[in-house]
């Protein structure tokens, strides 16, 4: 049974609260809560990058907004929520990577059609994963790492939350770009125990979104070989980028940012955008979703729909030379 839990978004005081601009127009008038579902449980990046865009939105737009968490399938249950809402803006969503962009190209009967269904509204930051290993493995940098695979085919395992999603196609990418190195993919059911079991050896490595990964690697228990942006992590500054690295062309972040059901009205995207676009400049939510790791963005609705589309198919010619399913 999915576990729901709501949180109301604080305003900055009644004075705010009057003197908030009026913008903002809603079916039964302002005191009408907006939800922000939020297709993964709480506490992860998506749970964190909701919470603070309902506390941003509700104090620049003088209405209460609260997230729903909605998990299941890979962010798809609640994604498909937000598509099958009334498009009047009183729900909205949490918008991911792998709902948007990967798992249309792999689940054969999506509940909805991206383009058809879903409104972008912005994107509000991208994480990049961390390649990490644990101590044991005897690689302190990418090229011992494939050149030990290379050595040991096969022998060397790495983790993922699960067959088909960003953090599997990762490794596939990386598997591809550096040769086709043979490595063996063990599947978790989420990132925690895939992360539990590197730590305790039972695994060799495993690419995981730099917040999940930064607290193991910051004790020691693991090792960070690369992250896979364009520019080193904030968060990591003394590891390189794969390119950096030597294995060019594995870049893979995971991306969150605002969505609504398509048809929505074009004034209230425009609010919408320019308050999530406000938000990332104020320290408030600005500092908060730095120690994340990721770049924050801000971008319009129609760069953020050009990002959902070039990233799938990015991800479908992953798919296709990995010959990566689902579970």
């Amino acid at each position: 049974m999915l576990k729901r839990r709501s949180f109301t978004a604080s305003t900055a005081g009644l004075a705010a609260l009057l003197a908030a601009p009026r913008a903002w127009s809603q079916p039964g008038g302002s005191d009408q809560t907006v939800r922000i579902i939020v297709p993964f449980p709480a506490g992860g990046p998506a749970d964190i990058v909701g919470r603070l865009l309902a506390r941003a939105l509700a104090t620049q737009l003088g209405q209460n907004f609260v997230v729903e968490n909605r998990a299941g399938a890979g962010g798809v249950i609640g994604v498909e929520a937000v598509a099958r809402a009334r498009p009047d803006g009183t729900v909205l969503g949490i918008g991911s990577s792998g709902a948007l962009s990967v798992l249309p190209n792999l689940m054969p009967q999506m509940p909805y059609q991206v383009e058809r269904d879903i409104q972008p509204i912005s994107l509000a930051i991208s994480v990049p994963q961390v390649l990490a290993v644990h101590p044991a493995v005897p690689a302190n940098s990418v090229a011992e790492l494939v050149a030990l695979a290379r050595r040991r085919p096969g022998a060397l395992a790495f983790a993922s939350s699960g067959s088909g999603n960003s953090l599997h196609l990762a490794a596939e990418l990386f598997r591809a770009r550096a040769g086709g190195i043979e490595l063996l993919h063990v599947p978790y059911r989420g990132a925690a125990p895939a992360v539990t079991d590197l730590v305790a050896g039972q695994v060799q490595m495993m690419f995981g979104d730099v917040p999940v990964m930064l607290p193991h690697v910051r004790s020691g228990s693991i090792r960070a070989l690369a992250v896979t942006a364009a520019e080193r992590s904030p968060a990591l500054p003394d590891v390189p980028t794969m390119a950096e690295a030597g294995v060019s062309g594995v870049e893979s972040e995971s991306y969150y940012g605002l969505i609504g059901p398509s048809g929505m009205p074009a004034d209230r995207i425009a609010v919408l955008h320019r308050a999530v676009r406000d938000a990332l400049q104020d320290p408030a939510t600005r500092q908060p979703l730095l120690l994340q790791g990721g770049r924050l963005i801000g971008n319009s609705p129609e760069e953020f729909a050009a990002h959902i589309r070039r990233e799938a198919t990015k991800w479908a010619e992953v798919i296709r030379i990995s010959g990566a399913k689902l579970e």
